[in-house]
């Protein structure tokens, strides 16, 4: 199947990298090596590692180029109300943004084909490096916390894309999780629950191993996952999970751990030139792709989506610190155009090379909000807190409301437009909470399709007809609706 090609791509890749010997005589050709002869020590293990988080900023990850978005960046958001395609895009992702892919979408393919290419290097990572746990066990914490956490990462990448929902005890299609290195390896489609089960195995493994461990990240830098990006990670998921009590505890930890970022160094943010309140981003260098050039191309001046004008009315434009820094008008020729400014450049460049914010405190706050509304009446008031929190945080001369039941749960949900609006949530927010896309402003001939209702086959991706073809035990697994 298509990831285990990959796998064996990797691990060759690796073998060449990794691999030194000043005999070439006595060198083993490289295609009998079986891994264990490759990794022979833990600088071999952290190289390995290092490889795993390079993938992320791959094409169909949170990297993109050419004809290809970011898959788990902002195409989420173009799929959505967030963002509307322009005429200036050429036809780039119209089947994503018009809901009309196929089994044979090209781009759903290398959606898969990137992240399951991230299993398999934390795979390559994770394999036999118990072996130095008895000579430096410290060591093999901290590299096996982070590969297990990129593994679980990334599966429940897949799953948001790929699963049929994601109540914590579905039975709904899931997607295969893979754990190992094998190359002849046919994975089955999981349940949900099934999928979540591996997940949360290996995140809470993760943690357990990066407990103790100092030093991953510095104070200027966070391009890491350490304990706190796992404990973030995992209120994400048990939100999505509906586990409402577990997404309340970890959004806890970390809120205490790392907080909300000052009204001055908010907008830094942005430009690379603060980390407040960045819990883990994917570092982008010069000669390594932009995770957002395929939103406003800032080199070409190219407004390929543009933010949606009920959206940026809901903003209170004189007062929150957000609307200037996430949106601002461009001319192109005499035309001026409203752009998405928040990944423009960290420099006077404009070039879209800016680090990609996977995970902020500023989620956790919704998070936790959302997750105390959803329980019970006695924890209206903290949910409340929370969300009167993140505003005065972010809007000047912010006066606390009182609001409850649905009107709290609204609110909380519009918060999170507002708050988290190009970063890869909003398609995913709203299959979660089985919500209607309605785009009232669409620009004709450009969006074709105004809106999709809930119970839509389109919310899950289908399985790329090459895996379909290549893994007899996905035979017949195909998502719910496709052929």
């Amino acid at each position: 199947m298509k990831f285990n090609k990959i796998i064996a791509a990797f691990g060759l890749t690796m073998a060449l990298l990794v691999q030194s010997c000043s005999d070439v005589i006595d060198v083993e050709p490289e295609f009998s090596k079986d891994g264990s002869q490759i990794f022979n020590t833990l600088d071999d293990y952290q190289f390995a590692l290092t490889g795993a988080y390079a993938l992320f900023r791959q094409v169909g990850y949170f990297g993109s180029g050419g004809q290809t978005t970011s898959t788990w960046a902002n195409l989420p958001d173009m799929m959505t109300d967030n963002l509307v395609r322009t005429g200036e895009d050429l036809a780039n992702w119209q089947t994503q943004v018009n809901w009309i892919y196929t089994t044979a979408e090209s781009d759903v393919e290398i959606a898969w084909i990137s992240a399951y290419s991230v299993v398999a290097q934390a795979n390559l990572v994770l394999r036999g490096i118990e072996k130095f746990s008895a000579t430096d066990a410290a060591r093999v914490n901290r590299i096996r916390g982070q590969a297990l956490a990129i593994r679980g990462m990334a599966h429940f990448d897949l799953l948001r894309f790929w699963g049929e929902e994601y109540d914590r005890n579905s039975s709904q299609r899931g997607v295969p999780y893979v754990t190992e290195v094998n190359i002849e390896a046919k994975p089955a489609r999981l349940t949900v629950k099934q999928t979540w089960d591996k997940i949360f195995e290996d995140m809470l493994a993760a943690e357990t191993a990066l407990a103790s461990v100092t030093g991953i990240n510095s104070s200027s830098d966070r391009s890491f996952i350490d304990v706190t990006a796992v404990r973030a990670l995992l209120a994400r998921m048990y939100l999505y999970a509906n586990d409402y009590p577990k997404a309340e505890s970890y959004a806890s930890l970390v809120i205490t751990a790392m907080p909300l970022a000052s009204k001055t160094n908010f907008p830094n943010i942005w430009k690379d030139a603060s980390v407040a309140e960045v819990i883990w981003a994917v570092s982008f260098n010069p000669g390594e792709g932009s995770p957002s050039s395929g939103l406003h191309n800032a080199s070409g001046n190219r407004n390929r989506f543009r933010p949606q004008i009920q959206l940026e009315a809901t903003y209170d434009q004189v007062n929150d610190i957000r609307f200037a820094s996430y949106f601002t008008s461009r001319t192109l020729g005499a035309a001026s155009r409203r752009i998405v400014t928040k990944f423009f450049s960290r420099t006077t460049i404009p070039d879209n090379l800016v680090n990609w914010k996977a995970i902020r405190t500023g989620e956790m706050y919704l998070i936790r909000a959302e997750a105390r509304a959803l329980q019970t009446p006695a924890k209206t008031a903290d949910a409340m807190a929370d969300l009167n929190t993140l505003r005065d945080a972010r809007i000047n001369n912010y006066v606390n409301e009182n609001l409850s039941g649905s009107a709290l749960i609204d609110a909380i949900a519009l918060e999170r437009r507002k708050e988290l609006v190009g970063e890869g949530h909003r398609w995913f927010d709203l299959k979660r909470t089985t919500k209607t896309i309605n785009r009232p402003d669409i620009i004709s001939g450009v969006l074709t399709t105004p809106s999709l209702a809930p119970a839509a086959k389109e919310w899950t991706w289908p399985i790329p007809q090459a895996e379909i073809d290549a893994n007899a035990n996905i035979k017949g697994q195909q998502t719910t609706g496709y052929n």
